[in-house]
C-alpha cells in the first residue's frame, strides 16, 4: 500500500513539472528572451541580499582597480 502511494506521489510530482515546463515554454515564446533576462535579475538580487545579510561574506571587485594599500613599486 506504501508503494502504491509513493507511486501515485511520483507520478503527480512529474505531471506536475511537466506542466510547469509547458508553461515555462509558452510564457518564454510569448514574452521573448526578455523573461530569462528579467528572472537572472531577480535572481541577481536575491544572491545579494542574502550576501548582505551574512557576516562572513566579503567582496573584491575584480579587475585592476582593487586597492589593498600595497606599492608595487618595491
Amino acid at each position: 500500500m506504501k508503494a502504491a502511494q509513493e507511486r501515485r506521489a511520483v507520478i503527480i510530482r512529474v505531471k506536475g513539472e511537466s506542466e510547469s515546463a509547458k508553461l515555462i515554454s509558452d510564457m518564454i515564446s510569448s514574452a521573448g528572451i526578455g523573461l530569462i533576462k528579467l528572472w537572472k535579475i531577480e535572481a541577481s538580487r536575491e544572491v545579494a541580499a542574502t550576501l548582505a545579510k551574512t557576516p562572513n561574506v566579503s567582496y573584491l571587485p575584480g579587475g585592476k582597480n582593487l586597492l589593498l594599500g600595497l606599492n608595487p613599486q618595491r
